[in-house]
């Protein structure tokens, strides 16, 4: 009988692995590492604001603020400007055939007129987009206006139907157009907590103007 001792056959089922300690370092790797990427992410999304935020929220407000104070600017320039221009519209609408024409101190009267308005609205400040679309649209009607009478004392100096009709024209596109700008303008008064500010000239049907909505002033 022989004296050494067999090896023990291994247990089935069981099979030797890494240690419990190797297993662990991975999960405690990661953990560490999204423990670091978790705190610049949360203080982001905690509501931190970066050097740029804070100067695009500045400068919005400081064109915020230029704007509502151009739209209180513009409208009060055109209020002045459409009670210069009515008279004007008015004669020259009543001077057109088959009408009696205006005489020519009448022309001079209004060239006075439309030629100061035309000035009033030269070298707009800058402002944004809404202000500088209502702007440009008064500013086109009253060179309309201008460039209306002006031949109107061309047809006057040298009678001509076709003249005194295309005199008539200039004038109802001039007011469509201040309509147009005036219809901006209103609105911007409502954005900006003004309320309705109506500037609208007289214009007659069939013009394609458009006309004030009937709500009452700073409404």
């Amino acid at each position: 009988m022989s004296n050494k001792v067999k090896a023990r056959p291994a247990a089935r089922g069981v099979r030797s692995g890494p240690s419990a300690g190797r297993r662990v370092a991975p999960l405690l790797i990661a953990f560490a590492l999204g423990a670091l990427l978790a705190g610049p992410i949360g203080a982001v999304a905690a509501g931190g604001s970066s050097p740029v935020d804070d100067k695009v929220a500045s400068l919005q407000a400081e064109e915020a603020k230029r704007d509502a104070a151009q739209i209180v600017e513009l409208t009060g320039k055109a209020r002045e400007v459409r009670e210069a221009l009515v008279p004007v519209l008015e004669g020259m609408g009543a001077a057109l055939p088959p009408s009696r024409a205006a005489t020519k101190s009448d022309v001079e009267r209004w060239q006075a007129v439309t030629g100061k308005a035309v000035e009033d609205f030269a070298n707009p400040p800058s402002g944004g987009t809404g202000v500088n679309i209502a702007r440009s649209g008064l500013a086109a009607a009253v060179r309309s206006l201008d460039a209306a009478v002006d031949t109107y004392a061309a047809a006057l100096a040298q009678p001509s139907p076709a003249l005194f009709e295309l005199a008539g024209r200039q004038r109802e596109i001039a007011v469509a157009t201040w309509s147009t700008a005036a219809t901006q303008l209103d609105v911007l008064n409502i954005d900006s907590g003004n309320g309705h500010a109506h500037v609208f000239l007289p214009a007659a049907p069939g013009q394609g103007a458009l006309t004030a909505d009937g709500a009452p002033e700073g409404k």
